[in-house]
């Protein structure tokens, strides 16, 4: 059983989300959390595989709760929930160890998929924000020269399989378009990410763009 803690301050949230979760077989709410210090404390003292966590919740946003987590449950996949527009909380959250992030509107089929890939340890990035995210960089300034001595250790295929992470593709479709398995693609992408020093997939895609890999489509 995947065994998921909902941290939201409206009640009427985590028990939709509750509801939700509860038509699949193999996922369990094993905890619920009105603010930051309820999740942290629940990470704490059970084993749970999943935290669903509001971006903002009083004592103690979710952004905090991720961090404090990430110290005091490494094994808790973090996914934040959050509303389109959050796109610097989102930031933040993805710097501070989450997982992904999830729009509070997604359909009860992705959202109970996108709790499956987090307990597989995928990461789970909702792709209007994504995308949005991604936009924003584009048009700032950015040092390519610096990005390219970033990846100047990876090998040929790893830059390949970062160059197709920074078009937004899953795991599932990198391995489809390289004729590899998905656990060889999850294994390079974990390589990469020690290699070039970003902390998540999102860094990774933001590297690739930096680095004018996409110009080479």
């Amino acid at each position: 059983m995947i065994r998921v803690l909902i941290a939201d301050d409206e009640a009427l949230m985590r028990a939709g989300i509750r509801l939700i979760l509860e038509n699949a077989e193999d996922i369990e709410v094993v905890a619920e959390a009105a603010d930051g210090r309820e999740a942290v404390a629940a990470c704490r003292d059970r084993t749970i595989d999943v935290a669903l966590l509001d971006i903002q919740m009083p004592g103690g946003d979710g952004i905090a709760a991720a961090e404090d987590i990430a110290r005091v449950s490494p094994s808790t996949y973090v996914v934040m929930l959050t509303a389109f527009g959050e796109e610097q909380s989102v930031t933040r959250a993805l710097r501070v160890g989450a997982s992904g992030f999830l729009l509070k509107d997604t359909n009860p089929v992705e959202l109970i998929h996108s709790v499956r890939l987090a307990a597989g340890g995928e990461p789970v990035l909702a792709p209007r924000i994504t995308r949005r995210l991604m936009e924003q960089h584009v048009r700032s300034a950015h040092d390519t020269q610096a990005a390219l001595r970033r990846i100047e250790d990876l090998t040929a295929a790893e830059r390949g399989i970062l160059r197709l992470l920074g078009t937004g593709l899953s795991n599932a479709e990198i391995a489809d378009q390289l004729y590899l398995s998905a656990s060889t693609v999850k294994a390079h992408i974990s390589r990469i990410l020690t290699r070039t020093g970003c902390v998540n997939r999102v860094q990774a895609a933001v590297l690739a763009h930096d680095a004018d890999l996409l110009a080479d489509r």
